[in-house]
């Protein structure tokens, strides 16, 4: 694949994951009623948080791209796992927003690891 690309598709996943930090962090009752739905407030709310923050920092260098992809494409199988069997696909009236964003994201991470797979050490 192209990796101008690629590099977009890095960034853009990287800000995407980067967006949504503040509402964790700072407890905003979106995030809180979603994180107490599936058990996982406060602490779960914190914890992914830090996680997705390191994951788009891993993506913003080319050494560790896989690494940011691979835990990426992890969280957002997680959040689409509790979107289909706690929350639903449309929470608080978003029209689907956060699922589809997850969806997309995780697609788009997958791609990012599928190209990154020469780079993966335990691979090769």
């Amino acid at each position: 694949m192209n990796k101008t690309v690629l590099l977009i598709f890095r960034i853009l996943v990287a800000i995407i994951l980067l967006q949504t930090l503040s509402y964790k962090f700072l407890g905003h009752p979106d995030s809180v009623y979603i994180f107490s739905t599936i058990g996982m407030e406060p602490y779960g709310r914190y914890g992914i948080g830090f996680l997705e923050l390191i994951a788009s920092g891993l993506l913003f260098f080319k050494r560790s791209t896989w690494m940011g992809a691979l835990m990426t494409t992890g969280l957002m199988a997680g959040a689409i796992f509790f979107h289909l069997s706690q929350l639903g696909i449309e929470v608080k009236n978003d029209g689907g927003t956060l699922f589809y964003m997850a969806v997309g994201t995780w697609a788009i991470s997958l791609i990012i690891l599928w190209s990154e797979r020469k780079n993966i050490p335990f691979i090769n």
